[in-house]
C-alpha cells in the first residue's frame, strides 16, 4: 500500500533507528517497500539500505530533487516521504491506513496527512519547541518535512511533485494543497534533537523562523540553503 521514501546524505547515525521503526508496519502489509534515495553518501548509508532489504536510488543532493527521485520508482498507491531521523511512533500504521481508508473509500476528499511533531530530548524547550510547532499547524496547516507527509499518488502526480529545490521543499509541495486536503494525526513523528542541540534552541528556532519569512520575501532557495547550513 505505501511506498516510503526517505532522503538521505551521511544519514548512517540514524537511519537504523528510522527504518525499525517500519518494520511492524511492514510486516502487518501496510508498508509495501522502503526507498532510500540518497544525495552521495560517503558513510555508511549504503550498506545499511542494503542491509535492510531497501531499494535505493541515487540522485543530485537536495531533498526536493531526491525526494521526487524515490517517488518516480515507488511502487505504492500511497507515498510517505519521511526524513532519516525522524522515528514514527508505535500505532502510527492503524492511524494511517484508517485515514488511506477515509481516503479511498470516498468517505472524504483526496487528502495529505501529516504527523504530530516531536523531538527526542528531555525539558523545557524541547517542549516549547513541539507547542510551536503544533501552533503553527492548527493555525496555518503549514506542517514541515519532519512531520512525514502522507499522499496518494494520485493527488501527488496533481500536485507536480517536490520542485528540484534545495530547502523549503516541503513548505512549496504543502502550500499547494487547500487546508481541507491536509490532516494532521495524533501518531507522533519522533525527529533527532541533535541540530537543536548543537546550535541551541532559541538560536535555531530564531533561525528557522527567519528562514521562512525570507522564503515568504521570495529569497531564492539557494540562498536559504546556504544560510541553513
Amino acid at each position: 500500500m505505501i511506498s516510503v521514501v526517505i532522503p538521505t546524505l551521511n544519514a548512517a547515525p540514524t537511519l537504523v533507528h528510522t527504518l525499525a521503526g517500519l518494520v511492524p508496519a511492514l510486516v502487518q502489509g501496510v508498508v509495501q517497500e522502503a526507498i532510500i534515495s540518497d544525495g552521495g553518501s560517503t558513510d555508511d548509508t549504503h550498506a545499511i539500505a542494503d542491509a535492510a532489504g531497501t531499494r535505493l536510488v541515487e540522485a543530485p543532493v537536495g531533498r526536493g530533487t531526491q525526494l521526487d527521485a524515490g517517488a518516480a520508482i515507488a511502487r505504492g498507491d500511497w507515498l510517505l516521504f519521511l526524513h532519516a531521523d525522524t522515528v514514527l511512533e508505535p500505532g502510527w500504521a492503524e492511524e494511517a491506513e484508517a485515514f488511506m481508508g477515509r481516503v479511498e473509500s470516498g468517505r472524504r476528499r483526496q487528502a495529505a496527512a501529516y504527523f504530530r511533531f516531536s523531538l527526542d530530548d528531555d525539558g523545557f524547550m524541547p517542549r516549547l519547541v513541539e507547542r510551536l510547532v503544533g501552533m503553527r499547524c492548527g493555525l496555518f496547516a503549514l506542517p514541515y518535512g519532519d512531520q512525514g507527509l502522507l499522499i496518494s499518488r494520485t493527488l501527488y502526480n496533481q500536485l507536480g511533485g517536490f520542485r528540484a529545490i534545495p530547502l523549503m521543499e516541503d513548505v512549496d509541495l504543502v502550500r499547494r494543497l487547500r487546508r481541507r486536503e491536509i490532516v494532521g494525526l495524533k501518531s507522533r513523528a519522533v525527529t533527532s534533537a541533535r541540530r537543536y542541540q548543537s546550535s541551541g534552541y532559541l538560536t535555531r528556532g530564531f533561525r528557522n523562523f527567519g528562514l521562512m519569512v525570507l522564503y515568504y520575501l521570495r529569497v531564492p532557495p539557494r540562498v536559504l540553503a546556504r544560510l541553513y547550513g
